[in-house]
């Protein structure tokens, strides 16, 4: 089926001028190699999914990237996260949420709210796994 040109003009004028900007180019995407720490959300057979990638140098997140599969709210917020969480502490990364994600982006319409939930779990779940990775290293020092 064909989308008609009216209903793509309806569909961009639901976002924000920053949720087009991110989603038309997203920043931050990629991987790194050997990072510090990585996570996977989602499910790349049945909708949206996320790799995210952190390097850090001491407590801080100093590259982000991330590679997602998704619509236009599942990579605009992918972008945006990303932004929001580089140079921020742990501490600081962890404490992003949907709704920083949401109010940096100056809003994404109700029904594509859950897509910025991707994101921040996986940046929560890369932080969490670096830190286990973290007390390791110690106890094996």
């Amino acid at each position: 089926m064909m989308v008609e040109e009216q209903d793509y003009e309806q569909v961009l004028m639901e976002y924000s001028q920053n949720v087009l900007e991110h989603f038309l180019n997203p920043r931050n995407v990629g991987r790194i190699e050997a990072p510090d720490a990585a996570a996977k959300v989602g499910d790349p057979g049945c909708g949206d999914y996320i790799e995210l990638f952190l390097r850090m140098e001491g407590n801080k997140i100093a590259e982000i990237k991330y590679l997602v599969f998704g619509c236009a709210g599942a990579i605009s917020t992918s972008s945006a996260l990303t932004e929001l969480a580089k140079g921020k502490s742990v501490a600081e990364a962890l404490e992003i949420t949907d709704d920083d994600v949401i109010d940096y982006l100056g809003g994404i319409p109700e029904r594509k709210k859950h897509c910025s939930l991707l994101g921040v779990k996986a940046l929560h779940s890369a932080i969490k796994a670096y830190q286990q990775k973290m007390k390791f290293v110690q106890k094996t020092s």
